[in-house]
């Protein structure tokens, strides 16, 4: 049996759902409803307004981005 090694942002999401107390799904939810639209826009927001590190908020973004783009 082979364990994969989850790589980039979602590295993060394990200590993000540890430390902030709510699942990746919220977060992308709450990233999806903003009207802001740009990285670091919702980046600094995420911090501002929710107390979120940097690389966390960064994370987060850039994985729900992502997946928008698809």
């Amino acid at each position: 049996m082979t364990t994969r090694t989850v790589k980039g942002p979602a590295s993060y999401f394990p200590s993000i759902e540890q430390r902030y107390g709510r699942p990746i799904e919220e977060w992308k939810a709450l990233i999806r409803a903003s009207d802001l639209r740009r990285h670091m826009e919702l980046v600094n927001w995420l911090k501002a307004e929710h107390g979120l590190g940097h690389g966390h908020a960064n994370a987060l973004v850039a994985h729900t981005l992502a997946e928008e783009r698809g």
